[in-house]
């Protein structure tokens, strides 16, 4: 019974240090996110971006897709040039979402070029 009781503590505190590490882990991502959010962040996730849809790997796109687009949502009203790059990562990331790598690279090749000029 001790060696039962033995293991079934040993079994718990395992499983409550991993999940510690777990949300220690989700904490530091934060402010990471948070620092990346002007023209540089954006423009690295759309690079990250551009490397999985030449790998064909969509749904990583999408990821770094969907970061550049959030953080793209908070400049975009600052002027014109600004919401053209906007419209310009909507429709890379409508042409990943298809599954048409020349045009999603073309477009979002494009985008950074407009990030790059802000």
């Amino acid at each position: 019974m001790k060696l039962f009781t033995k293991a079934v503590l040993t079994l718990s505190l395992a499983t409550s240090l991993s999940l510690v590490n777990v949300c220690a882990f989700a904490a530091e991502e934060a402010p990471v996110a948070a620092a990346q959010s002007g023209a540089a962040g954006i423009i690295a996730h759309i690079e990250k971006a551009l490397v999985e849809v030449s790998k064909s790997d969509f749904s990583a796109a999408q990821i770094h897709l969907k970061a550049a687009r959030t953080s793209s949502e908070a400049i975009a009203g600052n002027s014109e040039a600004a919401k053209k790059a906007h419209a310009s990562l909507m429709q890379g990331q409508i042409q990943s979402k298809a599954g048409n790598v020349a045009k999603a690279t073309e477009e979002l090749t494009k985008t950074i070029e407009l990030y790059k000029a802000l």
